[in-house]
């Protein structure tokens, strides 16, 4: 895995730029500009404050093609809660974090 490469799709997911994700993390702008441009591997402190940035855990993190997937309990909550609802109403969800992401 390249985890340099992982990091930036989850940051351009969000639609954040380095400074942004800085802010997010905590981890110092210098840090994270000096890390692309080395290539160099962050240490396990900065990519869990990454990975808290993004709201993941370091196995989802890890998980690249979601087999096995880890659910945090809010997001198991979620779920429980969206398989319950009806099939217009599970449209309009869908339609409204599609709107979200914009």
């Amino acid at each position: 895995m390249d985890i340099l490469k992982r990091i930036i799709e989850l940051r351009d997911e969000r639609k954040w730029n380095n400074y942004r994700l800085s802010e997010n993390s905590g981890v110092p702008y210098p840090t994270l500009v000096n890390m692309f441009a080395r290539g160099t591997m962050p240490s396990i402190a900065t990519l869990t404050a990454l990975c808290e940035a993004f709201d993941i855990t370091l196995a989802q993190f890890f998980n690249e093609d979601e087999s096995g997937l880890v659910l945090s309990a809010e997001e198991a909550e979620l779920i429980c809660r969206y398989r319950k609802l009806s099939k217009k109403n599970k449209a309009a969800i869908v339609n409204l974090v599609d709107g979200l992401n914009d």
